[in-house]
């Protein structure tokens, strides 16, 4: 039985990882075909998922998968959907009082979001506060990885 479960566990996890990188792989194409716009929409969401399968997933873990679909839904032009997973990272990522740099990359889903809706003020206002959680990141290599995505909005 425990054999069993802790299988389940690693599937979950392994999963998990696959889908998200997989994710990744679809985002960074140039040119997507819409077989693989769906395919991307498909492992986000179940990457997500099967985090929540695993009995230890953290606050970490839920902001990150909450990050990946809007970030998925903004770059497929789907605004309201990336706004709505923008603002759950931002609330489970203040709620558990992440460390700086997962704050900001709440807060730059959310610039993005709003950016994809033509809210310009409230992209700008949301970038702000990205920027300023940038600046208590501990790490160099990560500020610029923030300060890079963030440019691109």
């Amino acid at each position: 039985m425990t054999e069993t479960i802790e299988k389940e566990k690693f599937t979950h996890r392994q999963f998990a990882v696959s889908c998200f990188n997989k994710v990744w792989d679809l985002l960074e194409l140039e040119n997507r075909t819409p077989s693989e716009t769906e395919e991307m929409v498909h492992l986000c969401h179940s990457s997500f998922w099967h985090w929540r399968k695993v009995e230890e997933h953290t606050p970490k873990n839920v902001s990150i998968g909450y990050w990946q679909l809007s970030r998925v839904y903004a770059v497929i032009g789907q605004g309201d959907t990336a706004l709505d997973y923008a603002e759950k990272c931002i609330k489970i990522s203040l709620e558990a009082e992440l460390e700086p740099f997962y704050i900001a990359y709440a807060y730059e889903a959310l610039s993005r979001a709003y950016a994809k809706l033509n809210r310009v003020t409230e992209s700008q206002a949301a970038k702000t506060k990205a920027l300023e959680y940038t600046q208590l990141v501990k790490y160099e290599d990560s500020k610029e990885l923030l300060m890079k995505d963030l440019e691109t909005i």
